[in-house]
């Protein structure tokens, strides 16, 4: 493998940051960085990650993972560990590439041959979601995610809950389940009605029902619901996931492997979930690299219960989508609700580094949008 000679960022479209490192011996390995909104602060992290690196074995994953961790003193975060994200799974696609086998067979071979996925759909009317829902079929998904609601507040008006039972319904009848993200904008008593409501449609889980800063809160809550309770892509290490495993708070994770310290960290939190009966299901809006290293994960990690997977047009992306830097898009064909395993050497897939190199002289500087309910305050993005 030999020793770290270069390494390179790409702000790409539509929102992405991706992460190539070269070694002396000429290997190369890519991964994903990508930050939602604060791709520049990431970009920063690397100025340090670089002095440290450069001419480090590369063969040494977690040595160069424990040590950008612990030794930059401030530890944590998604900045920071968005940026040790991107360089830990370009770490894994050299080391496969090298040995000529795929990242999950370094991680102890796989234990499934394909990976259930859903994809996200907008709309704000239950004929939005259906004609979105009726596209994502087509594609071969069986389950989808949607908002729960973008302004419930404090107290609601039962309209609003009655607003939501439709769209869900309208999807669930087209023959699709479905997730429900509250992206922690509802407060614990709207919270708590929504979900009593939300019982008899059976949801796959509801994700962010409340912030998790607020973690004494959602063990109040899980224990009020028989719904299963999802959070984890604000969080950024296994410390970050561990009182809520020992407040038996969530029944599913879901760590970001672009946010989360990259497959080392999340790897090792699906490990940590298992031991709580928590399943894994990676947060992943993102690009094709983050999308293999979640695959790879997946594949070997016996409690995974289903991937998130940004196919199309997932919010504004300006005609860039998952596929876009890929040679061999086929690797994400989805077929009867899954993909198949990717036996590819390295994280699998292949990146046309020309197409990239392009469009990062474009870039982008995106940022979350705004959302203000009808009285004017601030929501959760």
């Amino acid at each position: 493998m030999g020793k770290i000679v270069r390494i390179e960022t790409f702000r790409t479209p539509p929102r992405w940051l991706f992460v190539r490192v070269e070694t002396e011996s000429g290997a190369v390995g890519w991964g994903e960085a990508s930050l939602e909104g604060h791709a520049e602060a990431v970009e920063g992290a690397y100025a340090a990650l670089r002095d440290r690196f450069i001419g480090t074995d590369a063969a040494n994953i977690e040595d160069i993972w424990q040590t950008a961790y612990r030794l930059g003193f401030y530890r944590g975060g998604p900045v920071l560990m968005s940026a040790l994200s991107g360089l830990d799974q370009a770490l894994w696609d050299i080391k496969g590439r090298t040995l000529g086998v795929p990242v999950w067979q370094l991680l102890g071979g796989r234990v499934r041959e394909r990976v259930p996925v859903y994809a996200w759909i907008g709309g704000d009317r239950p004929s939005d979601v259906e004609a979105a829902a009726r596209e994502r079929i087509r594609q071969g998904f069986k389950a989808v995610k949607m908002n729960a609601t973008e302004d419930i507040d404090w107290l609601a008006s039962p309209r609003a809950f009655d607003e939501v039972i439709a769209r869900v319904a309208a999807v669930r009848d087209l023959g699709l389940d479905v997730a429900l993200d509250f992206h922690g904008r509802v407060h614990k008593p709207a919270a708590r009605r929504l979900a009593r409501l939300l019982e008899p449609l059976q949801p796959l889980f509801i994700e962010e029902p409340l912030l998790g800063e607020h973690p004494e809160a959602i063990r109040q809550f899980a224990q009020s619901t028989s719904l299963p309770v999802a959070l984890g892509e604000r969080l950024y290490s296994r410390w970050d996931f561990k009182p809520f495993f020992e407040s038996a708070a969530v029944d599913i994770i879901q760590p970001d492997l672009s946010h989360a310290g990259g497959i080392s960290e999340c790897r090792r939190i699906a490990a940590q979930a298992e031991a709580y009966d928590v399943a894994l299901a990676p947060h992943c809006p993102l690009g094709p690299i983050a999308l293999a290293a979640c695959m790879h994960v997946g594949l070997a990690t016996p409690n995974l219960a289903i991937q998130e997977m940004s196919l199309g047009i997932h919010y504004n992306t300006d005609g860039y989508d998952l596929l876009t830097y890929l040679r061999n898009p086929q690797v994400f064909a989805i077929h009867d609700g899954m993909v198949a395993a990717l036996d590819g050497i390295g994280l699998g897939i292949e990146i046309d580094e020309d197409r990239v190199r392009e469009a990062a002289r474009i870039g982008h500087a995106w940022r979350n949008p705004v959302w203000r309910g009808a009285d004017g305050s601030i929501r959760e993005w």
